[in-house]
């Protein structure tokens, strides 16, 4: 799924940041203009917000888009305006264990399989591409009825040439971008 979002035709390279290279580091406005976009296309939030609640340290979160990214962004969302950890939301039920934060109305979901193009700035740093989509931008569409199956045969004794067992897998599944206007490809390099 992660190579098939990377073919979106829709991206936008990070430009308000400080470092000199494109795209730059990731930004709250560079965010926005995603948000902005999605909105603008009538693109469906993932997630409804997480009311407030009268508990020490924590906040509301709005409505929001899933943004799936690099794990090695931790540190660069962190230093994002308005950037709100998932242990700040006022109530942990609703979160999910790949969520690293909130930055206005998107929930960044990371891990270590993210996309990272080598080598693609214009000074030759890493290009992380963070996607951030709307609900039913894409899909998994299954075909001959199943996604996976797993396949076992158990060893047989009754003759020497049935005596190994049989262990594999198959699947016929296909990812599909179903909206181009309702997933982005926000592209950053680290600071």
């Amino acid at each position: 799924m992660r190579d098939c979002l990377l073919a979106t035709s829709a991206f936008v390279n990070c430009v308000s940041g400080a470092d000199g290279d494109v795209p730059t580091e990731i930004t709250r406005q560079d965010i926005d203009v995603v948000i902005r976009a999605l909105k603008n296309n009538s693109g469906y939030g993932f997630l409804s917000g997480i009311e407030g609640e009268n508990k020490y340290g924590t906040s509301p979160t709005r409505d929001a888009y899933f943004a799936l990214g690099h794990s090695n962004m931790i540190g660069q969302l962190d230093a994002v305006n308005g950037f709100n950890s998932k242990w700040n939301y006022p109530n942990q039920q609703n979160t999910l264990e790949a969520e690293w934060g909130a930055i206005a109305n998107t929930r960044w979901l990371l891990s270590p399989v993210g996309s990272v193009t080598a080598n693609g700035s214009a000074n030759n740093h890493d290009v992380y591409n963070n996607f951030i989509c709307a609900r039913e931008s894409f899909a998994a569409i299954e075909q001959d009825g199943y996604s996976a199956t797993f396949l076992y045969r158990p060893p047989i004794f009754s003759s020497p040439l049935a005596q190994n067992c049989s262990l594999g897998w198959k699947m016929a599944e296909c990812p599909r971008i179903l909206n181009d206007a309702w997933v982005f490809n926000l592209r950053c390099t680290l600071a």
